[in-house]
């Protein structure tokens, strides 16, 4: 009953008998509203469980909150999705148990199409969003441009020139790779260019 936020939303208050009712001066009005309720009540949440032959993933994924809990087995990847949650302002939490003894692809590919998977999910109808973003960032000597498109056509195009051949357990070649697949579930144009840099640590952590 607060007067500014009555008017700020349009409402007229008036009594029908067994309490107050808002009433919508007009249609336009009308549809704001439920546009204004219907987003904020719609909570941008989404869990994914992914189980193959290679992997067992279990991930959640929260719009509006923040924080990360993340433990694939591989901890230069867990820091690199780290990156997402804490700069995203999204909370993630994932779980992973790959076959790590072969490799680490399985692990990754299959952890960033459910994190795609999962945003998508989140992301709903995506009202009250900007369809696209971009980013120009700065990691100490690594310069990366990133642009995004949430189109609901998946693309991606990833360029890194990354020189070293892994990155703690993590293959370089792999990089570029989990990318598309997080672009490709996630049905969103992803384009990632390195402008200048040295360190491929900086060149990876920029990039996600």
């Amino acid at each position: 009953s607060n007067p500014m936020t009555l008017k700020r939303l349009g409402l007229v208050l008036a009594e029908d008998g067994e309490g107050l009712v808002g009433h919508v001066r007009d249609a336009q009005t009308a549809r704001d509203l439920r546009d204004f309720l219907g987003y904020k009540a719609q909570r941008r949440i989404a869990t994914v469980r992914r189980v193959t032959k290679e992997t067992e993933i279990t991930l959640s994924v929260d719009l509006d909150r923040e924080g990360a809990a993340i433990e694939t087995g591989n901890a230069f990847f867990d820091h690199m999705l780290e990156q997402i949650a804490r700069h995203g302002g999204i909370a993630l939490s994932v779980s992973c148990q790959g076959d790590l003894e072969v490799d680490a692809h399985h692990t990754i590919e299959d952890v960033c199409l459910a994190l795609g998977e999962g945003l998508r999910k989140a992301l709903g109808d995506k009202r009250g969003i900007r369809r696209y973003g971009a980013c120009l960032l700065p990691m100490d000597d690594a310069l990366v441009r990133a642009a995004l498109d949430l189109s609901g056509r998946p693309y991606a195009h990833v360029s890194l020139g990354l020189r070293r051949e892994r990155l703690g357990g993590l293959a370089c070649e792999n990089i570029g790779h989990v990318l598309r697949s997080l672009a490709t579930a996630a049905r969103a144009t992803l384009h990632i260019d390195l402008l200048r840099g040295e360190n491929d640590h900086h060149r990876a952590e920029a990039a996600f």
